[in-house]
């Protein structure tokens, strides 16, 4: 098997007929039709999504489309597809043909120099909270995650197998994709795409997800925070010493000076709100801890239906 191409599906039922025909359309240019696997993996989706994959792969016979128990999110739902791929080249991407499948070509070509290839997009179709989200994620990524400053992590990529070989052992219940492969290898490439229009229908991607997401690379790829609180601790006790230190020469230089109550409270709130953000963050890196040490799954299939027909509870 020469390509797979793994794709995360929710509430996309009017999209995935021309989906389909559009990818086996670039398939079939690139002489890879009969060589390659479509892994189209539904996250739980509420509006019939699982219904019509069914139907499709009945259409087209590379088509594998696997369907989950429940919701478990984009990234856990792409680790179920890596799982059953088995192309010399990978590639991913999003459900709604803002990535056009015409690209694959040149993914694949450019994998003969590097491990991993990504897709950057001159002007993306989305709205401006997203797109301010999506570059303050990038921007946190640099540190977080040691991505290049000049790499912009974008959902449409491709790599190689060796590098799903290394993604497919993480088994943690919060998966980042983007850091995974970033922590396997450094040979990145990248080309340039147009974004497209969604084609039907409005996006799944919302505030709280963009959160979530933020999260699991701050504290599932990371101990960033950790050595934050530690440099914030040594800065406020700092601080905290200059603030003594100018307390007592003003008042032996000046004796009638009055307490600064509202200065007192106003350092302690601004001391007891640092510490409480920490804790929290210290809170979440032992929760997920706690979850990992508890065998939460990444996710549980409950059908696979294609060309290679399973089912299960």
């Amino acid at each position: 098997m020469k390509c797979s191409i793994v794709i995360p599906v929710y509430n996309s039922k009017d999209i995935l007929p021309e989906l389909l025909e559009q990818l086996n359309t670039e398939l079939e240019r690139i002489g890879l039709r009969n060589q390659s696997e479509l892994i189209l993996v539904n996250d739980a989706s509420p509006d019939g999504s699982w219904e019509v994959l069914q139907s499709l792969t009945n259409l087209h016979a590379n088509l594998k489309a696997v369907n989950l128990a429940k919701n478990f999110g984009q990234h856990n739902a792409i680790m179920a597809g890596l799982r059953l791929a088995s192309g010399d080249n990978i590639v991913l991407m999003d459900d709604d043909l803002q990535h056009s499948p015409t690209y694959i070509g040149k993914l694949i070509d450019t994998l003969k120099e590097a491990d991993v290839c990504f897709v950057r997009f001159e002007k993306r179709q989305h709205p401006g909270w997203k797109v301010a989200g999506s570059n303050f994620n990038n921007l946190l990524a640099s540190h977080l995650v040691d991505k290049p400053r000049k790499l912009y992590l974008s959902s449409f990529k491709a790599f190689r197998k060796h590098i799903l070989n290394a993604i497919v052992q993480y088994e943690g219940p919060y998966p980042y994709i983007d850091g995974l492969i970033l922590r396997s290898t450094n040979r990145i490439a990248v080309i340039d795409a147009v974004h497209h229009e969604r084609f039907a229908g409005e996006g799944n991607y919302n505030f709280k997800r963009s959160i979530s997401l933020l999260l699991k690379m701050a504290t599932g790829f990371s101990v960033a925070p950790l050595r934050l609180a530690i440099m914030m601790g040594v800065g406020l006790g700092l601080l905290s010493l200059l603030t003594l230190i100018y307390v007592v020469m003003e008042k032996l230089s000046n004796p009638s000076v009055q307490p600064g109550w509202t200065s007192i409270v106003a350092i302690i709130l601004a001391v007891s709100g640092v510490q409480i953000l920490f804790l929290g963050l210290i809170g979440e890196y032992i929760g997920r801890l706690y979850l990992s040490s508890n065998k939460k799954p990444q996710y549980v299939i409950r059908e696979i239906a294609g060309f290679t027909k399973s089912s299960g509870d």
